[in-house]
């Protein structure tokens, strides 16, 4: 049975997806009075679930007019999206911050969903016990080998 922070990315992601613009405008109260939910709930789907990571612009407007805009990031070559990936994990990444990125990798169906699985094992902090500092910057050395494997491999 899915959550209700499982339904209203689906929801979201749907009609992003039906949008010819690429963007969305929503009314978090609105949307909170459709899924019959708080507005901190779709606050959290947002803030968790649309992350630049993840390939999402998020912008927010506060107020009786307010709004959120949502903008799935499109990048004009695999080589832009390769090099974005890179400049996002930089020298040393958290976990959330990695599993995000191979979760945009997922869905832009750049990697299969056992090379995610793989991936996300491989640089989980059970895999990767050591001090925290130095296990960011491992776990980034690994995410941009991995990284520019996958992309080495299907021709870029």
């Amino acid at each position: 049975m899915s959550s209700i922070s499982d339904i209203i990315e689906r929801y979201l992601k749907k009609i992003l997806n039906e949008s010819d613009s690429g963007v969305i405008e929503i009314k978090r109260s609105e949307l909170a009075d459709t899924f019959q939910c708080v507005p901190s709930q779709i606050n959290y789907v947002i803030s968790t679930r649309f992350t630049i990571e993840k390939g999402y612009i998020v912008e927010s407007k506060r107020g009786g007019g307010g709004f959120i805009r949502i903008q799935k990031v499109r990048l004009k070559t695999p080589r832009d999206t390769f090099e974005d990936l890179l400049q996002k994990i930089g020298d040393h990444i958290p976990q959330i911050t990695a599993e995000h990125v191979i979760s945009r990798l997922l869905e832009e169906n750049l990697m299969t969903p056992r090379e995610a699985l793989l991936m996300r094992r491989l640089v989980s902090r059970e895999t990767l016990q050591l001090p925290i500092p130095l296990r960011d910057q491992m776990r980034a050395r690994m995410m941009r080998m991995m990284i520019t494997t996958i992309f080495t491999s299907k021709g870029e």
